[in-house]
């Protein structure tokens, strides 16, 4: 098989494009507002809701609207990326995901019963998709292939900050739920109007044609055609498989520290979460950063993004050989720098394999299914772990295999060094 021809971008006639001066700032803020509410929402302000509201089930309340809203976003975050595709325009889609989504945080904080809570967390996992789909696409858009590595470490920043500010602002008004709503709205809202201000919509093809009307199974086979792609279906599986071993363990770290870690006298498994998320996500920041770098220094990403995913999957033996609060701390370090600079190189891998650069959104939509999917399977895949096989040591194992063989899926990707 030919290697495929990699599509940049569509420009205007003056050649390559060249980001405005604000333009990374901007994505890096837009970025961080949206982990800032994923994380804020998502490991706060949501549960204690659901403990307000069904105290006696808030387990299993929890799980079943996470599960239900987690398969929404999969679903909905490649169609937003072909409607904004389609209409040839980024910044409508960011504004409009933006204040909807401040409307229907508002709508959440009022919510009384278990149903209301789960149908708000949809329409607003539906709203942020349509701001991520379009902020995600101005990446292969606006930056020349050149500062990708670099691009995609400031975008991959945003977690290590925004998850640290939204924990930071729902921690502090969980006792009033729709102030902490309100503020997390806020933010994703701001950026939106910041970036697509300074930021303007650049010349890109005409908006495409309304194709003639096709059968339900053409409709997805053309949605998902980027996957018939070589290069974008091994970067495809390589994401897929890292991320699933990534939170089939950090998943259930919570029960890890009580059930599996010796812990010092006095320091219990919420505060020992409260130690190993800074220590993680600094790590993170920190090998986003170099990694987006020097990927992009020596015009390499295949050999950041496979040994990123090897030590990913190596250091899951460090709790095995040393179930300790040392242990644990070096794991939660390593394993920061392993996922940061895997997620921050990887994305600039993706950018460049994309099949057609007129359907970069719906493509890097369909890419997202790479992180959300294994999101959604990830706690099915530990529990049958954890219980079918005997402990948390079988899942360390598990989570390991799985991020090397993520590794492996790299090296037949042909079209990128």
């Amino acid at each position: 098989m030919a290697t495929p021809e990699v599509v940049e971008p569509s420009v205007p006639p003056t050649g390559e494009p060249t980001p405005r001066r604000a333009l990374l700032p901007l994505l890096l803020v837009a970025n961080s507002a949206m982990m800032a509410l994923y994380m804020g929402v998502g490991s706060v302000l949501l549960p204690t809701q659901i403990a307000a509201i069904a105290p006696d089930d808030k387990v299993a309340v929890l799980g079943l609207i996470g599960g239900i809203s987690a398969v929404f976003a999969t679903a909905f975050n490649p169609i937003a990326g072909a409607l904004s595709d389609r209409s040839g325009r980024r910044n409508p889609w960011i504004v409009g995901g933006g204040l909807a989504s401040l409307a229907l945080l508002a709508a959440l904080g009022s919510a009384t019963t278990a149903l209301l809570v789960g149908i708000g967390w949809c329409l607003i996992q539906a709203t942020m998709n349509v701001f991520q789909a379009a902020v995600t696409a101005i990446v292969p858009d606006r930056i020349p292939a050149a500062r990708r590595g670099t691009a995609s470490a400031l975008v991959g920043l945003g977690l290590p900050i925004g998850g640290t500010v939204g924990v930071l602002v729902a921690s502090q008004t969980a006792d009033q739920l729709r102030t902490g709503y309100l503020v997390l709205g806020a933010i994703v809202a701001g950026s939106a109007l910041l970036l697509s201000t300074f930021c303007r919509d650049v010349a890109r093809t005409e908006p495409a044609a309304p194709a003639p009307a096709k059968a339900r199974g053409a409709q997805l086979a053309a949605f998902l055609s980027a996957l018939a792609n070589h290069d974008f279906r091994w970067a495809f599986i390589g994401r897929a498989l890292m991320v699933l071993g990534y939170f089939s363990v950090v998943g259930y770290q919570l029960y890890i520290l009580d059930d599996h870690i010796t812990l010092p006298g006095g320091l219990t498994p919420p505060a020992a979460m409260a130690v190993l998320t800074p220590v993680s996500m600094v790590a993170m920041a920190v090998s986003t950063v170099v990694g987006g770098l020097l990927s992009d220094r020596w015009n390499r990403r295949k050999v950041f993004v496979g040994v990123s995913a090897a030590l990913a999957g190596l250091v899951m033996v460090v709790p095995v050989i040393s179930p300790t609060w040392t242990g644990m701390l070096v794991f939660s370090a390593l394993n920061g720098l392993a996922f940061g600079c895997f997620m921050a190189v990887d994305t600039a891998l993706v950018t460049l394999v994309l099949p057609r650069a007129e359907d970069a959104a719906r493509d890097m939509g369909v890419l997202n299914i790479a992180n959300a999917g294994p999101q959604i399977i990830a706690p099915f895949v530990a529990s049958a772990v954890v219980t079918g096989l005997g402990g948390y040591t079988p899942l360390f194992l598990v989570g390991g295999a799985l991020s090397l063989v993520g590794a492996l899926a790299i090296l037949p990707i042909r079209s990128v060094r």
